[in-house]
């Protein structure tokens, strides 16, 4: 507990012993029989990927200040460092698949609509290839968990690449590597990478530009490829997302936040966030705590 407010959980990738394959699959009804003491409804930030697919029923979640209602059809991807709980999944029917960072074998699969809200809807013969796609995903791994000579990490994670493309169908794609004026997809996923590591000391674009040995423009035309938005607004949206998790989860004051996320003072930490939300973070954790 931190001023008030209850502690966010940090998950770590644990697979179960003789699963470690980067991958996990499993279902709705498998969490609510391993988690009796629910914990998956309290707040939580994992080191990994999780991607659900609601093939029935119906529930709610949350991630990072945003509530979805769930239905059948719907998809959530949740991706590492995201804050986040599942607060009904009591009538949820589907697979969950838990995939560490670096697993896919294209990195611009892994960052692809890396902005976008965490559920969004698939219509009816999209949601049932993609079951069929997770399906086939939950039986390699099985089967390699079994018998470990049938085990084979590329197939899992070609198999998982397939179930994201097929659930991400009709979603802006990626630049084909080595197509003509296309910047490629490891530019951003290089940067994203870097943004990670780095935005809490290092707030201008040209400084990540010099360390990945790009300059700017370049890191411009492959943030605004793979995400529709330019270097700097990324990074400072990255900013912006942190601050809000240290204001509305942790209860840190102004001056704190300033201090972890690298500001100079509390008062050019205000004058980023207002001009980023129009309100001044004392007012914005306010507001945060009015919504019912």
């Amino acid at each position: 507990m931190e001023n008030g407010h209850a502690a966010v959980r940090q998950l770590r990738y644990l697979p179960p012993v003789g699963a470690a394959y980067g991958v996990e699959v499993l279902s709705f009804a498998a969490l609510r029989e391993s988690d009796t003491e629910r914990r998956r409804t309290r707040l939580q930030r994992p080191d990994f990927h999780v991607l659900a697919l609601i093939t029935g029923g119906s529930g709610a979640h949350e991630a990072d200040f945003h509530h979805h209602e769930l239905r059948e059809g719907d998809v959530v991807w949740i991706r590492p460092g995201t804050v986040h709980r599942w607060s009904d999944t009591d009538r949820l029917d589907g697979p969950l698949v838990l995939f560490q960072p670096g697993f896919l074998p294209d990195p611009g699969l892994e960052t692809r609509n890396a902005t976008a809200p965490a559920c969004r809807h698939l219509p009816p013969e999209a949601l049932r290839l993609a079951a069929l796609a997770a399906d086939h995903l939950g039986h390699e791994h099985r089967a390699a968990v079994r018998s470990p000579r049938l085990a084979s990490s590329a197939l899992l994670a070609h198999l998982l690449a397939a179930l994201l493309l097929r659930v991400l169908h009709g979603t802006s794609a990626p630049p084909v590597p080595g197509a003509a004026g296309s910047p490629q997809p490891e530019v951003f996923h290089a940067y994203r990478t870097e943004v990670e590591e780095h935005f809490r000391h290092r707030h201008r674009v040209a400084d990540y530009a010099r360390a990945l040995g790009y300059d700017a423009r370049t890191l411009t035309r492959a943030t605004r490829a793979a995400t529709g938005q330019g270097a700097k607004t990324f990074l400072d949206q990255r900013i912006l997302l942190e601050a809000k998790r240290l204001l509305g989860h942790a209860g840190l004051p102004a001056g704190t936040c300033a201090h972890r996320l690298g500001f100079s003072d509390a008062g050019n930490f205000t004058t980023f966030f207002r001009r980023l939300t129009g309100l001044t973070p004392t007012a914005w954790t306010a507001a945060l705590h009015r919504t019912p």
